[in-house]
């Protein structure tokens, strides 16, 4: 560092400041002329902007791989429905099978554009459109929903308090939507799927837990992180698009609420959402 500082000295190109990391803190440094021999040293930690811009490089890299499959498949296919010749080819029943294909990967597209739009929103948008929310219909639709998803092939329980929330009625059901969709797509068949809210401790609580393949400890902490999976091939397979708990955390950031993650491998998983008694109606 004192190298590249006296380096950066010597060649009296002020122009472009010098970055340089110490003590694991980023550092933006500049020197100014000031007298004949002289200059003023000025220094910004920009620590945290570096932060912001590998997690928005890493962001656009990811989605662009996420992308890349469903796009390289549909284009392929038709590609080959521009050659007459090919299609000749080609039984019908193949071809119904490459429509399929290319409708459920455009449907991956349009789910994945949506989770980044809805995450793009939810960082920007500071103001929480506060509503009164029935949050046992809530629950109930969510709950069907997810019972639909999983085709009779889980147990599903619930218990459900009367009470109300505060809060944005769109965000709340992203993320009882996520919750309930992972525990069906990580949990194998015949598992039981668990849905409760209650009040605890005088503060109301969403809790979600399953019987599934469970999360061993060192992937807990980097669950929300966006596009971060803990198995790819596991991932790709049940169709999810690696956005939705990162989607959770937000939409409980902006509620005040806490989020927390118990686990164990073979056993299954539980997702608490313990929101502030002021949200309580």
């Amino acid at each position: 560092r004192e190298l590249r500082l006296i380096e950066y000295f010597r060649a009296s190109k002020y122009e472009d400041p010098m970055k340089v990391v110490y003590l694991s803190r980023h550092f933006e440094v500049t020197l100014i002329d000031f007298e004949e021999n002289r200059v003023i040293l000025a220094s910004r930690d920009i620590t945290e902007t570096e932060r912001v811009d590998a997690m928005r490089r890493d962001f656009i890299a990811n989605a662009s791989h996420e992308l890349r499959t469903p796009l390289t498949v549909i284009s392929g296919f038709l590609e080959h429905a521009q050659d007459p010749e090919i299609m000749n080819s080609i039984s019908p029943e193949d071809q119904q099978r490459q429509l399929k294909l290319m409708h459920r990967q455009a449907e991956h597209m349009t789910v994945l554009v949506s989770d980044m739009l809805m995450l793009s929103r939810l960082e920007s948008d500071v103001v929480v459109d506060d509503v009164s929310i029935d949050m046992p219909r809530l629950l109930e639709q969510q709950l069907s929903e997810a019972q639909a998803l999983s085709n009779g092939r889980h147990e599903f329980e619930a218990d459900i308090a009367q009470v109300r929330l505060l809060g944005s009625h769109q965000e709340v059901s992203s993320v009882v939507s996520n919750l309930l969709s992972n525990a069906v797509r990580y949990t194998p068949d015949g598992g039981r799927i668990s849905l409760q809210w209650a009040i605890q401790q005088g503060a109301p609580m969403l809790s979600v837990s399953d019987t599934g393949t469970g999360i061993a400890p060192e992937h807990l902490p980097r669950l929300t992180e966006r596009f971060y999976r803990v198995n790819k091939d596991q991932s790709r397979a049940t169709k999810g698009t690696g956005l939705g708990l990162a989607i959770v955390k937000h939409v409980l950031i902006r509620h005040q609420a806490e989020l927390k993650i118990t686990s164990k491998v073979g056993e299954g998983t539980s997702f608490m959402a313990r929101f502030p008694a002021e949200r309580l109606l």
